[in-house]
């Protein structure tokens, strides 16, 4: 009965340890969305502005719910505050998991997740500054003559909610090459080898994960094939090399020819 409290113990403690971590993480959050729900209102409007600096002359953004005036920059700040947290977050999870890992696995996971922090925003970034004002472009060009062109903000934070989440995600396509390289899933020769596989997919994702036009689709499918072949350059240095046995371990090739296995037919009697 103690052996099977004393091995209950551990797992309990990493429950207790998880629950503080998510606490930190959750508590982060919301301590910057209170910071930032003051100027929630200038937040939407800096990010509606790819939108209103092509929306044609006398046309605005509008609301058609009597509540989303107010809600939807107050959700806008909290996916704010969820997005500029993803560091600490990060932080919480590498330290709950680094006490269970090796010196070496320590010494690879932890630039892999700040690296991955850091495409994750520029996937972010790459789609406010240069995804947003092609693809409003093209749209607001596109309108049928005599339609006004007059965005609901709800459904206009869906949609940029959606493609940042696409293009962060996306961002990441080195990591996972990475990953799938060091865990020995599959080799980098594997992966050259189906690299129009690959280009194919990243269509399908983007034509999946980005609106119903070419131009979004385009701008994430490109950068996709992109940083596949950057994670296929960096792979090589997080390949695992084959462990060889240590020179002491007896082998077919080391051990003594005159050992002889007892239950060997041909072995002789005593």
């Amino acid at each position: 009965m103690t052996d099977h409290q004393d091995n209950d113990q551990p797992f309990i403690a990493h429950l207790v340890e998880l629950r503080d971590r998510l606490l930190r993480s959750i508590g982060i959050v919301l301590l910057l969305f209170f910071g930032l729900a003051y100027w929630a209102n200038p937040i939407y409007t800096y990010l509606a502005g790819p939108l209103l600096k092509h929306m044609p002359a006398g046309s605005q953004m509008i609301a058609i719910e009597v509540a989303s005036p107010f809600l939807t920059p107050f959700k806008l700040t909290l996916m704010v505050a969820l997005f500029a947290s993803v560091p600490w977050i990060l932080y919480q999870a590498w330290a709950f998991v680094a006490p269970g890992l090796y010196r070496h696995e320590r010494k690879l996971i932890l630039p892999l997740l700040v690296s991955s922090t850091l495409l994750f925003y520029g996937g972010m970034a790459f789609a406010y500054y240069v995804v947003f004002p092609l693809i409003f472009g093209f749209m607001t060009a596109a309108a049928p003559q005599g339609v006004v062109v007059m965005t609901d903000i709800t459904q206009y934070l869906d949609f940029i909610l959606t493609i940042f989440f696409a293009f962060g995600v996306a961002f990441e396509v080195p990591i996972f090459t990475i990953l799938l390289v060091w865990s020995g899933v599959v080799s980098r020769e594997d992966l050259a080898e189906k690299r129009p596989y690959v280009i194919v997919g990243a269509f399908v994702i983007g034509m999946v994960l980005t609106p119903p036009d070419v131009v979004s689709q385009t701008l994430l499918s490109i950068p996709i094939w992109l940083l596949f072949e950057v994670g296929l350059i960096f792979s090589r240095f997080f390949v695992r090399e084959a462990e060889t046995p240590p020179a002491d371990t007896p082998t077919l090739e080391n051990s003594a020819p005159d050992e002889k296995d007892p239950y060997d037919p041909g072995a002789s009697l005593p």
